[in-house]
């Protein structure tokens, strides 16, 4: 099975043909083509780290917030309690191929 993990808002993903996967928010509409870098890629036995121009290709199916995360602190016996919430915005990468153009055509 092919995978290949990319680099995505200072983040690494693992991902595989056809898979969906939650990237920090990329600056796209929903639908469009985008290109993200690949790290390694790999194909059944065969492993290529750090080749220049290797690409995974995905489309936009859409942008969001995550689930609430909840911040909280407290210092005891010092009547300290402090509550934060954060939700995470993501945008959503169908992943359509992975690897360079050249590599398809070998």
């Amino acid at each position: 099975m092919a995978y290949a993990i990319i680099q995505a808002g200072g983040k690494q993903f693992r991902v595989s043909e056809g898979e969906i996967v939650r990237v920090p928010t990329i600056d796209a509409e929903v639908g469009a083509s985008v290109e993200l870098d690949a790290l390694l890629q790999a194909d059944g036995d065969s492993i290529q780290v750090g080749l220049a121009g290797n690409q995974v290709k995905g489309t936009v199916v859409e942008h969001g917030r995550g689930k609430k995360v909840i911040v909280f602190k407290k210092k005891r016996r010092k009547q300290y309690k402090k509550i934060h919430g954060h939700r995470q915005d993501f945008t959503a990468v169908l992943i359509d191929s992975i690897g360079s153009a050249s590599d398809k055509n070998d």
